[in-house]
């Protein structure tokens, strides 16, 4: 008898690849946790074992490339409850920001013995493949980018342009506190000029093919602008009142705050030579704007524009209220639909969770602290969204005519291939078998309560959903299926770029 040659057989699918605007009825195989045969009409006998995709479209898994496991509750915590999320979401590489100061591990110091600790508190608790970009925000951090990227296979970094003066929540006089660093330190654009140098300089000695996929991403608000809005909106009377502190978070950061750093960041990039920025969740269409405006003034800056879920998906308007706080905001209608026109025009690279479980207790302190129920000042900033970030993408998408390989682009093969996953992304022979099957006519609404995420709430709760992603598939092992979330972590550390 002949040995079976495939681990598994995906059978009647509708396979999404990022390219081209097809989609192809095919079965899938899987060895070794790899795709070995794309094509119709497999034999179910080559394989040991045959998974029935009922027609479901299969996409590449997500690469997540935004997400913050382990701000508001430990590393230990989240790696295992908020992945288990990105698995019901169709997540299969989750990308987190992690950086020292207070929030995640509340320690300063070098990361030579900070980013060590990450890892070991990480291994063997993700439920899927897992990586961290990490920010320098010392001196000494920018002479340890060159051990980073070699030893540890970090690949990406971050600024936070609004930490000079503002703080994670609103705004903020004790900055070195917050952020741990020495008394001669200063986290301003000098020390983002700098960052920049030194990733360049770091750059500059690799091949140029690892160079390729080593990138800065930045967060872009400018700390005095928001400074100065927040004391004149917090003063305002027309914010004043139910259901206006959404508007009122919004004004008091306002839009060109967004425009006016982009500008900042691109012109640095330029001074400094590095040619790889990332802007990170563009919430407006200033900062879109400007983007597509420093694009045109710098076209040797490879400018990759990111947007989030929770950006496409609410507005100032929600019932969410204090529970959709985020920086940068949620806005006005005007800017989530510019948004989906610039996503639509090819204008925005890759789609996001932005992801950073903060837990009802944490979001919105009891009464007994300063917080009075209303006041968005008092709100921490962030929510979780992975495990919608797909099923939203499909739903919202197809009613505005957004193709299913645009959409494959996006969520996979853009992402994965600016942040050096080079086995992730797409569905051929020889990508690793991350699979997410989503049937795009299950009509759910979205409930905290069926997720696995330890929030305990969400800001997109009673938004109803025409897709949904019924399985997952993590390097051809069936990680989440029906509602549940099956065996224990398999996720692997993503040292890249990957080979």
């Amino acid at each position: 008898m002949t040995r079976p040659e495939f681990d598994l057989l995906i059978k009647n699918v509708r396979v999404v690849r990022p390219h081209g605007n097809v989609v192809h009825d095919a079965d899938i195989a899987i060895a070794d946790e790899r795709i070995a045969l794309v094509a119709p009409g497999i034999d179910v006998t080559r394989a040991k074992a045959v998974h029935d995709g009922r027609g479901h479209l299969a996409f590449p898994g997500v690469v997540d490339a935004h997400m913050h496991s382990g701000i508001y509750s430990p590393l230990a915590e989240d790696a295992v409850t908020e992945s288990k999320a990105a698995a019901m979401g169709g997540v299969t590489s989750s990308l987190n920001y992690f950086r020292t100061g207070q929030y995640y591990l509340n320690k300063g110091g070098p990361y030579k013995k900070f980013f060590p600790e990450v890892l070991a508190t990480a291994r063997g608790r993700f439920h899927v493949d897992y990586g961290f970009h990490l920010a320098p925000m010392d001196r000494k951090h920018i002479e340890e980018l060159p051990m980073l990227i070699e030893k540890h296979g970090v690949a990406s970094f971050k600024i936070f342009m609004f930490y000079g003066s503002h703080g994670l929540h609103g705004a903020s006089n004790t900055q070195r506190d917050f952020l741990m660093i020495g008394e001669d330190e200063r986290y301003d654009v000098a020390h983002f000029e700098f960052i920049m140098r030194g990733l360049q300089a770091a750059r500059e000695a690799m091949p140029a093919e690892k160079a390729r996929q080593v990138s800065l991403s930045l967060h872009c608000e400018t700390a005095e602008i928001m400074t100065a809005y927040t004391k004149i909106v917090e003063k305002d009377k027309s914010f004043k009142g139910p259901g206006m502190g959404l508007a009122a978070y919004s004004a008091s950061r306002p839009q060109h705050s967004e425009g006016l750093a982009v500008f900042t960041a691109a012109y640095l990039a330029n001074e400094t030579a590095l040619p790889n920025i990332n802007l990170l969740h563009l919430s407006s269409r200033k900062a879109v704007q400007a983007a597509m405006t420093m694009s045109e003034v710098f076209p040797h800056i490879d400018f990759k524009r990111e947007v989030t879920i929770g950006h496409l998906m609410l507005d100032i308007t929600s019932p969410a209220a204090e529970l959709a706080k985020v920086n940068p905001p949620i806005r006005p209608r005007e800017d989530v639909e510019f948004l989906w026109e610039a996503l639509l025009a090819g204008e925005l690279d890759w789609v996001v969770s932005d992801h950073a479980c903060c837990r009802h207790e944490t979001k919105i302190p009891k009464p007994s602290s300063r917080y009075f129920g209303g006041n968005i000042w008092m709100a921490k900033s962030g929510f979780g969204g992975t495990e919608y970030l797909l099923p939203a993408l499909v739903s919202e998408g197809t009613k505005r005519g957004m193709g299913y390989n645009h959409m494959a682009r996006v969520t996979g093969w853009n992402p994965a291939q600016r942040y050096g996953l080079n086995k992730k992304g797409d569905i051929a022979p020889g990508f690793d078998a991350d699979l997410a099957l989503v049937n795009p006519a299950h009509t759910w609404t979205i409930r905290a309560a069926e997720s696995p995420s330890t929030q305990g709430y969400t800001p997109f709760e009673g938004l109803e959903l025409s897709a949904r992603v019924e399985s997952t598939f993590l390097r051809g092992h069936k990680i989440y299926e029906g509602g549940q979330v099956l065996g224990k972590p398999l996720g692997r550390y993503l040292h890249r770029p990957t080979a």
